[in-house]
């Protein structure tokens, strides 16, 4: 038991790694004492192969919810520096297409 409560995931906010508890006692444990009933009552009505992401969102710290706020806010305004293409922008377009 002890193994899964000291489980942990790896995530990057600011630049800089940060550890985040990976179970949901491990989770649970860090949250404002405000927050463990709507934390506990969404991990309950969650379906299985959408908890991790549920888990995930509940694991963030503040700082890393304002980092995504501040990227989001960034993009709508046009800017999309150190963004990466999904695809290859970078490729000749086929012939005729224009």
């Amino acid at each position: 038991m002890a193994e899964s409560a000291a489980a942990t995931w790896t995530t990057h906010i600011r630049g800089k790694p940060v550890q985040l508890p990976a179970t949901v006692a491990g989770i649970r444990a860090t949250l404002r004492t405000a927050d463990v009933a709507s934390f506990d009552a969404e991990v309950a009505r969650t379906p299985g192969q959408y908890l991790h992401r549920v888990l995930a969102r509940w694991a963030l710290p503040p700082e890393a919810h304002a980092e995504d706020a501040e990227t989001v806010a960034r993009l709508r305004e046009g800017d999309f520096s150190g963004c990466v293409p999904q695809d290859d922008t970078t490729a000749e377009p086929p012939a005729g297409a224009v």
